[in-house]
């Protein structure tokens, strides 16, 4: 079957006349069935650990659209909250984190490899998937990239420059790097334990990875994906890896060889003629449609679909947005892109 699955042709290297088609997000408050699911489970970290409402609002947005890929909803923080953090969410606020900003309060983490017990709710999520999704819709699993992770984990929650962070890494280096090895080789075991549960490709997210600038980006947002790469590939040699270094900007370029992943996500600060001539030449690219679009729709959602697909239509190319869809989005607005990259 898995020569069948659009995704999976892609991220092997085939070019197709239609790319495949997922949306980052894709599960989320924009749809009506979505939020009625979350009101069931009460709240947002409820959702993510309730193996049977997390599977279903997964597959909510591939019965309505007929993605070519499901990705696993989740959160990029539970593996920080599976270290023993504490993690909360504030409404209309976002994630909320206990600090990690001196060598005491890392101390009380947990190893990486005690992550599983707080973890096993998504794996069985992912087992369920694997028995309810449609044979032709490929499994996606994921995990936040260590630097981003670590953001949040040191200032406690989401910040507009990743200031403390950038601070930690600055006056306590070790520290710094201690934390983010933590993350990286959990991280692993994160990834792993979904491969063992039946997801087909895993991606990388590096949220602010556009915050880290030469040297910094290298050290701390390529090294620690070509380690988790690595080891993904020696210990499961068939399984797909995407990376996203979201607003690497010239960073895009030679990522993949550097890293070893088998795709390249791009957000849409890049145009995609730009892309294809410098990133798409080392292999499979994801991307980049604007989320705006969503909420926009009309004649330039239809324009600037077509120009993507072309753009990238010499070389293997999934096609996405260039970050998750929003919570204003219309959900008419994903139908017509969609029928628009499939030539409808």
């Amino acid at each position: 079957m898995a020569e069948k699955k659009k995704l999976l042709r892609a991220l092997a290297g085939k070019v197709q006349d239609v790319p495949p088609i997922w949306m980052m997000r894709q599960a989320g408050r924009y749809l009506p069935e979505y939020r009625a699911t979350r009101a069931q489970a009460g709240d947002f970290l409820s959702l993510c650990y309730n193996p049977e409402l997390a599977a279903e609002v997964t597959l909510q947005p591939i019965r309505r659209y007929g993605f070519d890929a499901a990705i696993l909803f989740a959160d990029i923080l539970l593996v920080p909250q599976a270290l023993g953090a504490d993690l909360w969410f504030v409404a209309g606020e976002g994630p909320r984190l206990s600090t990690i900003s001196r060598q005491a309060e890392f101390d009380l983490l947990n190893p990486a490899s005690e992550i599983h017990d707080t973890l096993s709710p998504i794996y069985e999520t992912v087992r369920i998937l694997t028995r309810e999704l449609p044979p032709e819709t490929t499994l996606i699993g994921f995990a936040g990239a260590p630097w981003t992770v670590a953001t949040y984990m040191i200032a406690g929650r989401g910040t507009p420059d990743q200031g403390p962070a950038h601070a930690l890494r600055q006056e306590n280096t070790a520290l710094f790097e201690a934390l983010l090895d933590r993350i990286t080789f959990a991280t692993i075991e994160y990834l792993s334990a979904q491969i063992d549960a039946g997801v087909e490709v895993v991606k990388i997210f590096d949220s602010w990875a556009g915050s880290l600038k030469g040297e910094a980006f290298r050290k701390y947002s390529v090294e620690p994906c070509r380690i988790i790469t690595k080891a993904i590939k020696e210990r499961y040699p068939g399984i797909p890896v995407i990376g996203f270094p979201r607003e690497a900007g010239e960073g895009y370029v030679g990522f993949a060889q550097a890293t070893g992943v088998d795709c390249v996500a791009l957000d849409n600060s890049v145009s995609p003629v730009w892309a294809a001539k410098h990133v798409q030449v080392d292999g499979c690219v994801q991307g980049n449609l604007a989320s705006s679009h969503m909420v926009t729709g009309g004649q330039a959602l239809v324009n600037e679909t077509r120009a993507i697909v072309e753009a990238f239509s010499n070389g293997p190319h999934i096609f996405n947005l260039g970050h998750g869809i929003t919570p204003d989005a219309d959900p008419d607005n994903v139908q017509l892109m969609i029928d628009t990259v499939r030539g409808r």
